[in-house]
C-alpha cells in the first residue's frame, strides 16, 4: 500500500521521522473521537488502512502521516457512514494523487486537500479549529456540530426543527423520535426536520410511524448477524462487528431507496 508522506523531500530523508506511540496517537485522536480505543486502532491496522512502523522490540511507531490517515478513516466512518471498502478505495485514490469520488449518487464526498501526501500539512491539530461565532445563527451552529455532540432541550429542538409542541408529542407517541439521556441529539434534529419537510406535502406523523417500525425490524435482523461476532474476544472481532453494522446500514439505505424507486415507477410509470 502506498503510504501518504512517502514522497517526502530528499532533504528530509536523512532526518529521523517524527514518531508517536499508539498511546500518543490515541490521545491525539480522543478529543475528536471520544470512543476511539487502542483495539480500534489495531483493527484498522489489521485491515491495512494504516501501516505503522515497528521498532526492533515490536512496538508500533506512527508518523504524522499515519495520524492524518487515521483521522481520514474515522471521519469517513463517523460523518459519512462509509464502509471500510469504500474508505480504502478513497485512500488508494489519494495515494495516487487523485481526488476520490463519492461512493454513490447523492452521497457526500469526503474532500481532503490534495496535499494529503505532505506530512507537514497532514499533521493538523486535534479538536475544533475555531470557536463558535456568536454572530452566527444558533441553528447554523447546531448543524455544524459533529454527530453526537448536540445536547438540545425540548424547547431548543422545537425551535431548531420548526416543530409545534403538539407535533413533537405526536412524533414521540409514534416512536419517531425520543429523548436520549435526558436530551435530544443531532440525529433527533435531523429526523424532526425531515419529517417537518414531509408534512409540507400533506403527510402527518401517524402516516410515518411505519418508518420507525421498519427501522426497529432491521435493527433486530442486523443484531442476529452481528451478535455472534460481538461475543468473540479480541479487537479484530469487535472491529469486524462494528464494520459489519456499518456496511449493513449502508446496504439497507441503498435497498430501501431502490425499492421505493421501483415501486414509484410501477405506480406512476417511467
Amino acid at each position: 500500500m502506498n503510504r501518504p508522506g512517502a514522497a517526502a523531500s530528499a532533504a528530509s530523508a536523512d532526518q529521523p521521522r517524527p514518531s508517536m506511540s499508539i498511546g500518543e496517537v490515541l490521545e491525539r485522536l480522543r478529543s475528536e473521537f471520544p470512543d476511539i480505543t487502542i483495539s480500534k486502532l489495531r483493527y484498522l491496522e489489521s485491515e491495512g488502512l494504516v501501516e505503522p512502523e515497528r521498532t526492533a522490540a515490536g512496538y508500533r511507531k506512527y508518523t504524522h502521516a499515519d495520524l492524518a490517515r487515521l483521522r481520514y478513516v474515522l471521519l469517513a466512518q463517523r460523518d459519512y457512514y462509509m464502509p471500510l471498502k469504500v474508505i480504502r478505495e478513497q485512500l488508494d485514490a489519494l495515494d495516487r494523487g487523485e481526488q476520490p469520488a463519492g461512493p454513490g449518487p447523492g452521497t457526500p464526498v469526503l474532500r481532503v486537500p490534495r496535499a494529503l501526501s505532505a506530512v507537514d500539512q497532514m499533521a493538523r491539530p486535534a479538536g475544533p479549529t475555531r470557536e463558535p461565532d456568536p454572530g452566527r445563527d444558533r441553528d447554523d451552529q447546531a448543524w455544524s456540530a459533529a454527530p453526537g455532540e448536540l445536547r438540545m432541550s425540548r424547547t431548543e429542538l422545537r425551535e431548531a426543527a420548526g416543530l409545534s409542541e403538539e407535533m413533537l408529542k405526536e412524533l414521540e407517541q409514534f416512536g419517531l423520535i425520543s429523548v436520549r439521556n435526558g436530551y435530544y441529539d443531532d440525529d433527533t434534529l435531523m429526523i424532526a426536520r425531515t419529517i417537518v419537510e414531509m408534512t409540507g406535502y400533506g403527510l402527518e406523523p401517524r402516516h410515518l410511524r411505519a418508518f420507525a417500525t421498519s427501522a426497529q425490524r432491521e435493527v433486530g435482523l442486523f443484531e442476529q448477524v452481528v451478535r455472534p461476532m460481538g461475543q468473540q474476544r479480541g479487537a479484530e472481532s469487535r472491529g469486524r462487528a462494528e464494520e459489519t453494522l456499518r456496511e449493513l446500514a449502508a446496504l439497507s439505505i441503498r435497498l430501501h431507496a431502490a425499492l421505493v424507486q421501483t415501486a414509484l415507477r410501477a405506480t406512476f410509470g417511467p
